[in-house]
C-alpha cells in the first residue's frame, strides 16, 4: 500500500513536470568523485551521485586464459549488495539485483572494447592478467547502475599494474609499476526510468521504486552505442528509445569530462 501511495505521489508530480528534488527530467543529481581511496587496490574510485554512494576496486592477478581466447586477458565483475547500503539488501550469496548490477557493468566495459585484452597476455595459452572489478554500494539512494558504471571506468583509468616476477611466476602485489591498463575508449552509461508514461534520467530511490521500466544506455566518445539493458516489465516505444539515445549521447559528454 505504501509503495502504491508513493507511486501515485511521484506520478502526480511528473504529470506536472515536477520531481521531488526539483530536478529537470534530464538532470543528474550532484556528482562527486574520490580517486583511489583504497591504497591496497590496484585502482579504485568512490562516486557519490546525490546520496547514492558506491566504491569500486580493481584488482589484478595472473591466471590461465579461457580456451577460446588464449591470447587475451580475463575480465570478472562482481557486485556485493550488503545491508550497509540498504535494509532491503541481505548478507549471503548474490541475489538477482546484485547479479544484474554486475552484468550491466560488465557489458558496458566488455562490449565497448575499451580494454585491449591482447596486451594483457603474458604467455599465450598459459599466463594472462586477470582483471577483477568489485562493486560495493555504501548507500543506495537510487540508480546504483550509473554510479557504479562511472566509478568502474574511473577506477580502471587510474589502475596500475603490479610487478610480475616472470622467473618466479608470481605477482608482487605490494609493488606497483607505472604501467596503466591498456584502455582505448571511455564508455559512459545513462539510466532512464519510465513512470506512468513520464521518462526521467537518474531516478532517485523513491522514483526507482515507482518505475514501470528502466533503460540503461552506454555511449562511446564517437556517439555510438556499445551496450543497452532494459529492466522491469514495462515497455519503451521505438520513438522513445531513439529519443533517449540522443539524450544519452549529450549527457555522456558531460560525464566524460568528470572521467578525464
Amino acid at each position: 500500500m505504501r509503495t502504491r501511495t508513493v507511486k501515485s505521489h511521484i506520478s502526480a508530480l511528473l504529470s506536472k513536470n515536477k520531481r521531488e528534488d526539483n530536478r529537470k527530467f534530464d538532470e543528474f543529481r550532484n556528482i562527486s568523485i574520490d580517486v583511489n581511496p583504497i591504497p591496497r587496490a590496484h585502482g579504485s574510485c568512490k562516486v557519490k551521485l546525490g546520496e547514492t554512494e558506491v566504491i569500486v576496486g580493481v584488482k589484478l592477478d595472473v591466471g590461465e586464459p579461457f580456451p577460446d581466447t588464449p591470447n587475451e586477458g580475463v575480465l570478472i565483475v562482481n557486485a556485493e549488495l550488503g545491508p550497509l547500503a540498504s535494509p532491503e539488501f541481505e548478507s549471503g550469496p548474490p541475489r538477482e539485483n546484485a547479479i544484474e548490477l554486475a552484468r550491466v557493468i560488465d557489458r558496458g566495459i566488455r562490449e565497448s572494447k575499451c580494454i585491449d585484452f591482447e596486451k594483457l597476455c603474458i604467455k599465450e595459452k598459459e599466463k594472462v592478467w586477470m582483471l577483477f572489478i568489485d562493486v560495493y554500494p555504501i548507500n543506495d539512494s537510487g540508480n546504483l547502475l550509473d554510479a557504479s558504471a562511472l566509478a568502474a571506468i574511473i577506477a580502471l583509468k587510474n589502475a596500475l599494474l603490479p610487478k610480475y616476477d616472470k622467473k618466479e611466476e608470481k605477482v608482487l602485489y605490494k609493488e606497483f609499476t607505472k604501467k596503466k591498463l591498456p584502455l582505448t575508449k571511455t564508455p559512459i552509461q545513462c539510466t532512464y526510468a519510465k513512470i506512468n508514461g513520464s521518462i526521467i534520467l537518474d531516478p532517485s530511490k523513491r522514483e526507482e521504486d515507482s518505475l514501470d521500466s528502466r533503460l540503461s544506455i552506454s555511449i562511446l566518445e564517437s556517439g555510438n552505442i556499445c551496450a543497452m539493458q532494459k529492466g522491469e516489465v514495462g515497455t519503451f516505444t521505438d520513438k522513445e528509445i531513439l529519443d533517449l539515445v540522443e539524450k544519452a549521447i549529450k549527457k555522456s559528454k558531460d560525464l566524460r569530462k568528470l572521467v578525464k
